[in-house]
């Protein structure tokens, strides 16, 4: 049962300014939470330390109680996947064989791909919506394209802990949605999940809970009706909650404050 603890995590980049300042959150195995926060308020720093790919100045980033940048690689691999906004620069490589570098930690010696790895390999192409796109160049298809394969990789890990960078920014509504269930399922396979993200009206609909970073530190961590009924997006974020009521019962959509009423 996988557990991701950060413990007062401090954090500033060189000849630069705090970027995080005592922020602490645990997500377990089974969870789905949604971090949100305006630009610059360290999510991205989070996710990274997190993923053991950046050092806090001070506190503890730890899977299980180990500390995640003293894992093996090999096995850190196997327990932590990270999506990324993005890549700064793009392998020349096919989407299939891009995806399937997220089975290294699985495979033995000079051994090659078992059944196993290309059975990982199809689910996680076919759960991201890029199995079309299988044999096709990562520099010749979209941005938003290239995302979902981001997504795919990680899924192809089956790492108990994912971790997912705004998965849905660049991302058409079908895509978006598509993306959440995926992290919803995999969350209910019994991953713990935890996803950076500007989409407020997504967060609300597929997340149990929402975590607001502020000032460095989360200030609020509960569950995602708690944090509409309690005003905490008007505080944090300068937003309000409109409802509607639909043939699948009621839904929330965050809004500006000057539109705190749906019309």
């Amino acid at each position: 049962m996988t557990r991701l603890e950060l413990e007062g995590i401090e954090f500033a980049y060189a000849d630069g300014p705090s970027v995080l300042a005592g922020a602490s959150l645990a997500v377990g195995a089974g969870e789905l939470v949604a971090l949100a926060g305006a630009n610059g308020s360290g999510k991205s720093t989070l996710l990274a330390i997190a993923a053991g790919l950046a050092r806090p100045a001070a506190g503890r980033a730890a899977v299980d109680g180990r500390d995640v940048a003293h894992l093996a690689p090999r096995l850190r691999a196997r327990t932590v996947a990270l999506v990324p906004q993005g890549l700064r620069r793009w392998p020349e490589a096919g989407v299939r064989t891009f995806v399937a570098g997220g089975r290294y930690a699985h495979q033995r010696g000079l051994a090659g791909m078992t059944a196993e790895d290309e059975a990982a390999i199809d689910s996680a192409l076919e759960q991201a919506l890029v199995a079309d796109l299988a044999e096709a160049r990562l520099d010749r298809i979209s941005g938003g394209q290239r995302q979902r394969v981001l997504v795919a990789r990680a899924l192809a890990q089956e790492a108990a802990l994912l971790l997912v960078d705004e998965p849905t920014a660049a991302l058409d509504p079908r895509h978006q949605l598509r993306v959440l269930e995926v992290l919803a399922g995999a969350a209910a396979a019994g991953a713990a999940v935890l996803f950076a993200t500007h989409e407020l009206h997504l967060a609300v609909q597929f997340a149990e809970r929402l975590a607001l970073i502020d000032g460095g530190a989360i200030v609020i961590d509960a569950a995602t009706d708690t944090c509409l009924e309690s005003g905490a997006l008007e505080g944090v974020l300068g937003l309000t909650v409109g409802r509607w009521e639909t043939t699948r019962g009621e839904l929330a959509m965050p809004l500006p404050q000057r539109e705190a009423r749906p019309r």
